[in-house]
């Protein structure tokens, strides 16, 4: 499959503002990492989106579908360690379950035979049961399917913006701030991430970033585990 250097600036930009965010571990006061890290998972769940769109409706038991399901399985298990060790109080699991039932989902919406919505219906029936598990909840989950059709017309832009807004709204670093200007910021940043990401990957640029192959399921655990070597 040819290489989408859109989709590689915008894998590129969802870890990089990730990274950004995680700082805050070391800096709990700079509230700006907080508002850029709102880019990282909507701009994530764009790329699953891009991904799957990138893929031949019908055929969903590929060996390339089953290398993505599984890498994404394996970095659940393996992030879940760094995660919680940086994270001790998060009532959440690490933010990749979140992604691989999003990637369930968006497969019903791409190739819309049986299979693919028995496997989409049983990622939304566990989101549903594990909401208050799961990173970014129910919402986060639906939120890689609102990007496909965000792909297939900017007229769907504003789906995938509310959604990202509503993920958001139940982050546990909200609570207690109330209504001020970080977090109406926040929410500016978090919804602006999707039209921004749709017309990045709509745009022919000379831009030609480093590929973001498989080494960049690593970036998640790894980066968490530096963070947390260092912090104080």
């Amino acid at each position: 499959m040819r290489r989408d250097a859109g989709l590689d600036l915008v894998k590129w930009l969802a870890m990089f503002s990730m990274l950004i965010d995680h700082l805050r571990y070391l800096w709990p006061d700079a509230y700006g990492l907080f508002i850029i890290g709102r880019l990282a998972f909507p701009l994530f769940c764009l790329s699953i989106a891009a991904n799957v769109t990138r893929t031949r409706p019908g055929e969903l038991f590929s060996e390339g579908n089953a290398r993505y399901l599984g890498w994404l399985l394996v970095f659940s298990l393996i992030s879940e360690l760094p995660y919680r060790e940086l994270s001790p109080e998060s009532a959440t699991l690490n933010v990749m379950p979140t992604l691989l039932l999003g990637l369930l989902v968006a497969w019903g919406v791409h190739h819309a035979d049986r299979n693919s919505l028995l496997l989409a219906t049983g990622a939304l029936v566990l989101a549903i049961l594990f909401h208050h598990q799961l990173m970014y909840g129910l919402v986060g989950v639906i939120l890689p399917a609102a990007f496909m059709l965000g792909l297939r017309g900017m007229r769907w832009w504003w789906l995938p913006a509310v959604l990202a807004i509503l993920a958001n709204s139940r982050n546990r670093w909200l609570e207690g701030w109330g209504v001020t200007p970080e977090t109406v910021a926040m929410f500016v940043m978090a919804g602006a991430a999707a039209p921004f990401g749709l017309a990045l990957l709509r745009q022919s640029s000379s831009l030609r970033p480093w590929p973001v192959g498989r080494w960049g399921y690593w970036f998640y655990p790894g980066h968490l585990a530096a963070i947390y070597l260092v912090s104080p």
